[in-house]
């Protein structure tokens, strides 16, 4: 036992050292007891020995191997092990009681002994543990299949088994009585079971521990090789125990408790070697069994022909097998064949299922062959691409892609390929598929792997990409000039200092303001002034290269980014740029012909050089200072750009303090304006406005409160500006908890720029900490991102908002629309509500433009899932054109302005306003703010 055990020690458990090593150690100890076998073992004692309690502890090694590899690992298979140790201790048991007869007590075995009921025990549990084993059927069909073939092998076993030894042995062991003829049977009988429960395994094993389960087969097929051995009648008078028939039931238990090691050591292995023995033994396994039943019966026909051919009568037992092993075969072929049909009738409604989905669906599916040629088009080409699906199969699918994307489709297509199925299993391109008329469709497609060639689902996006194209315009350009906007021209400003062009210091940015402007608007109006503004814009752009930016910064500033041209004579530069800003002056003060009349305006611009280091901001600042200066001194006139003017600046930001403004005295006031939902006109949301009330009692917004600080120099205005956010955000948290506890369960929503989400030197858990400060419920809140601007990290934002979904506060984007990171916002960003910019609600009812960009922007929101909400809707016609697109949720004049808290809790009691379906004004609720509503103010000009 010591060498069996050295070898096995270790393995169920820590499945170390080499395999290799360990399988050619067992083999060493089967050979040398299968030659001491052979030899006699030296002495007729020793012989005894080694074939009693040698095979006895060979089966008990076994039985620990298994019992050990069941309790150290948890899964399904645990039950089949146990079993396994459970029939080895048997085994062992039986062996062990045989050598007590033969070697201790030195004499014969009597006819029945407790060897018999243990070696009788020894099939039962190995048998259900192979069940356990194997693969279970998942249909009643497959159960009595299962049955079925298991008496197939068993009977066709027991038939050729009876008609050679069986029968013999029964009519030998007879005279002593019918027990002991039962007993003589029931041990090879129950082999006859053992080994159709071996072959059915093996058509039918699970993929789990594959090489242990083989091993644990071959085991018990040795065992059963060795005990019909011993059946038969000549070799068992003649048997003495250490004889070579020994060494098959050693061999037999050595392999079982080598088993569990090879699960160990095999799991990995089998996993990776998996796809290959599948390819390679899955044909050859459908094929044995499928001739099981055949086999069968041709076992039975040759037992029944020994009984001919040997001259006996043939054996009622034989003849008993053969027709139940018949009728088993012909109830098996017609449950196969009843299954084959019901499997044909399901493939073709599977079929017929499958080709309906294909060929209604509105995307287009082919499948290209690995040479690239398309082997099938769905029906669906003809409505996508005008083009017939019987055109298309045969032709290259790289004759319909555009050429300028070919080589990018190529390259995904390969590195798709290259990887493994399950790293990857899909992949999307999108380019541009030549349709029947001749024009080019963009066309979004996933793509799938099929024998070597692909898949691609394809679907029309042509009018998605055309409008993200219109809305990447319109979020970059000013939508009366269709000139650059001022993030637009801030962007190219940072493209024109970085990169290759950022040691050229000769780039000059011109700011540029129309002087009299506002006058022409309070003379003639407002449309006439937007009609001077498009002919400036169209002064302007033809007045610059063509690799300049001519933009519009909002109202009636331009400006302009002269690229350098790598000039090291700054003096000449100068010189160079200030014509060009003198021409351009002289430009846009030439009268303009609008309605019949000529109007005038001059034209004020400042110049500002790249400086090395300078930054995009600082540029453009210097600029609006050097403009600022040519409208002080006297208008219609050029200023470059002078270090001292920041000093002025600066003196003037000293000298603040002692100077009046807006913020002298005055406080922080809380107003809320409420949101309606446009088809039942309830309040269903509250926007917080905050406000200052100077010590006047006016009231300001914050953009009027810091013009005015512009206006007077008020430097501590802009400061306490910054606190603003924070005292919103605390102060709406706050009386909305008051309202909540009023039973008014109307959210409100806060406008916070994004930055001040990131904001390192804000505690990062001060949102949060309000909500459980004031105990608001979940959805009470709404944060209404404003400023979204690119350069700032989307990543942590998204983190940032998550963790406030998280909490049950919504988030809403501000100005969508306006803003060119609104495209990325909502890509990246979790969102919950879209607020339209105002400038899109103002001119939807007038400007065919703007009413199919602002339904085009509705149908996104609609499409995610969104709330929209329409900020400015101050006419009846606005909220009835905003409503017939698919708007939900709108604010402004035509319905309530700001209102303080206690004109706020009126209207919630009131709970709803009258939506506009006519003509007819609703009435306004009092308290709200008279504001005047002007376009393109002109820009005024700081107190010297």
């Amino acid at each position: 036992m010591s060498v069996p055990g050295a070898l096995l020690a270790r393995s169920p458990l820590s499945g170390g050292g080499n395999p290799i090593a360990a399988q050619i150690l067992l083999a060493l100890v089967i050979g040398s007891y299968a030659v001491g076998a052979a030899l006699g073992w030296g002495s007729e004692r020793l012989a005894s020995i080694m074939g009693d309690f040698g095979l006895s502890a060979a089966a008990v090694l076994a039985a620990l191997s298994c019992y050990r590899y069941a309790r150290s690992v948890a899964s399904q298979d645990r039950p089949a092990w146990l079993l396994f140790a459970f029939s080895s201790l048997m085994a062992g048991c039986g062996n062990a009681v045989w050598g007590w007869y033969e070697v201790v007590l030195g004499g014969k075995l009597p006819g029945t002994t407790a060897a018999d009921f243990f070696f009788l025990c020894f099939a039962p549990p190995a048998i259900i543990g192979l069940l356990v084993l194997a693969k279970r059927p998942v249909t009643r069909a497959g159960w009595v299949c299962l049955a079925l073939d298991s008496w197939l092998i068993g009977g066709s076993l027991l038939t050729l088994s009876w008609s050679l030894a069986l029968a013999h042995s029964a009519q030998l062991d007879g005279s002593p009585g019918v027990p002991r003829a039962a007993l003589a049977l029931a041990y090879p009988l129950l082999d006859i079971a053992l080994v159709s429960m071996v072959l059915v395994l093996h058509f039918r094993r699970s993929n789990a521990n594959r090489s242990a389960i083989n091993t644990a087969i071959a085991a018990f097929a040795l065992t059963v090789l060795s005990d019909a051995l011993f059946t038969s009648p000549l070799l068992r008078e003649n048997y003495r125990s250490g004889q070579l028939l020994d060494a098959g039931w050693f061999a037999g238990s050595l392999l079982l408790a080598y088993a569990p090691w090879v699960a160990r050591r095999g799991t990995a292995a089998d996993s990776a070697r998996l796809p290959v023995i599948r390819h390679g033994s899955r044909p050859i396994a459908g094929s044995l069994a499928a001739l099981t039943p055949y086999l069968a019966a041709s076992v039975c026909t040759l037992g029944i022909l020994y009984n001919v051919v040997d001259g006996t009568r043939v054996d009622p037992v034989v003849v008993f097998t053969g027709c139940t092993v018949v009728l088993a075969l012909v109830v098996r072929q017609a449950i196969m064949l009843w299954d084959n049909l019901m499997l044909t009738q399901e493939l073709a409604q599977k079929e017929n299922h499958f080709r309906s989905l294909v060929q209604g669906s509105s995307d287009v599916i082919m499948i290209a062959a690995p040479d690239g040629v398309l082997r099938y088009v769905s029906p669906a080409a003809a409505g996508v691409y005008g083009r017939e699906a019987e055109e298309l199969v045969g032709s290259p699918l790289s004759t319909l892609i555009h050429p300028d994307d070919l080589g990018r489709v190529i390259h995904e297509v390969r590195r798709f390929l290259a990887l493994p199925p399950a790293e990857e299993p899909t992949t999307r391109i999108e380019c541009r598929f030549k349709s029947g008329r001749g024009d080019w469709l963009n066309v979004e497609s996933t793509v799938n792997r099929h024998e070597g060639g692909l898949i691609l689902n394809s679907r029309d996006v042509t009018e998605r990409v055309r409008l993200q194209a219109q809305l990447q315009h319109s979020a970059e350009h000013d939508p009366l000039t269709d000139l650059p906007n001022r993030a637009l021209f801030t962007r190219r400003v940072r493209g024109a200092l970085t990169g290759r062009r950022s040691g050229d210091h000769s780039t000059a940015v011109l700011f540029i303001d129309l002087d009299g402007f506002k006058a022409v608007n309070d003379s003639i109006g407002h449309q006439a002034g937007d009609e001077l503004l498009i002919q400036a814009a169209r002064r302007l752009q033809e007045s610059v290269r063509a690799g300049d930016t001519a933009a519009r910064l909002g109202g009636d500033e331009f400006a302009a980014l002269i690229l350098g041209d790598g000039s090291r004579d700054r003096g000449a530069r100068e010189y160079q740029v200030y014509e060009i800003a003198d021409r351009l002056r002289a430009t846009l003060s030439k009268p303009y012909e609008i309605d019949g009349r000529q109007v005038r305006v001059a034209a004020s611009i400042g110049v500002a050089f790249a400086d090395p280091g300078i930054t995009p901001s600082a540029l453009m600042r210097n600029a609006d200072l050097a403009m600022y200066r040519a409208k002080k001194g006297g208008k219609n006139r050029v200023e470059l750009y002078e270090p001292q003017l920041q000093a002025e600046l600066a003196v003037k930001s000293e000298s603040a303090t002692r100077l009046g403004g807006p913020w002298q005295g005055g406080e922080f006031a809380l107003l809320h304006q409420p949101v309606i939902e446009l088809a039942t006109g309830a309040v269903t949301a509250i926007s917080a406005q905050p406000r200052w009330r100077s010590a006047q009692g006016i009231l300001f917004t914050p953009a009027e409160a810091l013009r005015v600080s512009e206006a007077t120099s008020d430097a501590a205005g802009h400061v306490r500006a910054t606190g603003w956010d924070r005292r919103l955000l605390q102060g709406a948290s706050e009386q909305a908890a008051d309202r909540y506890a009023a039973g008014h369960d109307v959210p409100v929503i806060v406008r916070i720029p994004a930055q001040q989400l990131l904001d390192r030197s804000m505690p990062r858990g001060s949102v949060e900490a309000l909500l459980t400060r004031y105990g608001l419920p979940c959805g009470s809140l709404t944060i209404e991102l404003a400023d979204s601007d690119p350069r700032m990290p989307f990543d942590e934002l998204e983190r940032r908002l998550t963790s406030l979904r998280r909490m049950g506060v919504r988030i809403a984007l501000d100005g969508f629309g306006s803003g060119y990171a609104a495209i990325s916002a909502l890509r990246r960003l979790p969102l919950d509500v879209l607020k339209l910019d105002s400038w899109l609600v103002e001119g939807v009812v007038e400007s065919a433009r703007l009413h199919k960009i602002t339904a085009g922007l509705l149908r996104i929101a609609n499409d995610l899932g969104m709330q929209s909400i329409a900020d400015g809707a101050d006419d009846p016609e606005q909220v009835l054109a905003l409503r017939a697109m698919g708007c939900t949720h709108a604010q402004g004049l035509a319905f309530s302005g700001p209102l303080d808290e206690y004109r706020l809790r009126r209207a919630l009691v009131r709970g709803s306003y009258p939506v506009p379906g006519g003509v007819a004004l609703p009435a306004l609720l009092g308290g709200s703010l008279a504001t005047q509503r002007g376009s393109h103010d002109e820009t005024s000009v700081p107190p010297t």
